[in-house]
């Protein structure tokens, strides 16, 4: 899908979500310890501007091997459960010039721990056919116990019954995160990535530069 046929209406984009939903791929063939993880994140300027970043980094180090931004006017309202169709757009681009194809995708958001199990995850594997899973700072839906405090240590996140993703202890006793797959990769292996992603601190490092790079992208 182009920007150029983008959905604009609330909708529209529920039938895309709802046509998409069905290619998700719940197999895993991401290779164990991909060469290298890409971190994506956005930025909001508060006038309908977002900064998109990406950021590749090697596996093995954590070191910074490729990154790039795209700034863009939003083309979507903010309508929760449809956070994808806003920062979709400018994500796309900056992948387009990334010069090495993604091994694998790591979003600051969601895959299938989302009301119709198709977040931004979900949706940047179908339409990039990439290996992708969501690592969220807070959980969007489902509930869950809590886990141990030990690094590690997780309790699965439940939403009408079904186990939508983990709730994953990055750090002895630091916030948990919510770990979900998108595509082509499960939930186990997507939470071994998120724990060799954060050997410090609680978010993935891929999530950290990205983060820093879209509000960079801003100024």
């Amino acid at each position: 899908m182009h920007t150029g046929d983008w959905p604009t209406t609330v909708e529209a984009a529920l039938a895309v979500q709802d046509r998409l939903r069905g290619r998700v791929e719940l197999a895993d063939d991401c290779p164990e310890l991909p060469p290298t993880v890409t971190g994506l994140d956005v930025a909001y300027d508060g006038t309908g501007v977002i900064a998109a970043a990406v950021v590749t980094l090697e596996t093995a180090g954590l070191t910074v091997v490729e990154a790039r931004t795209h700034r863009a006017r939003a083309v979507f309202p903010y309508e929760p459960g449809l956070f994808a169709f806003r920062e979709l757009p400018p994500l796309l681009a900056a992948l387009d010039r990334l010069e090495r194809a993604p091994d694998v995708l790591v979003c600051d958001g969601h895959g299938l721990a989302h009301p119709r199990r198709f977040g931004l995850a979900c949706h940047l594997g179908v339409l990039t056919g990439r290996p992708a899973f969501g690592v969220g700072k807070t959980r969007f839906v489902g509930t869950h116990g809590a886990p141990g405090t030990a690094r590690g240590s997780s309790v699965p996140l439940v939403d009408a019954g079904e186990e939508v993703g983990a709730v994953l202890r990055t750090q002895d006793g630091v916030k948990p995160v919510y770990v979900s797959a998108g595509h082509r990769i499960d939930l186990a292996h997507a939470c071994r990535l998120t724990l060799a992603l954060t050997p410090r601190y609680r978010l993935p490092e891929t999530t950290r530069h990205a983060d820093r790079l879209s509000r960079a992208a801003l100024r």
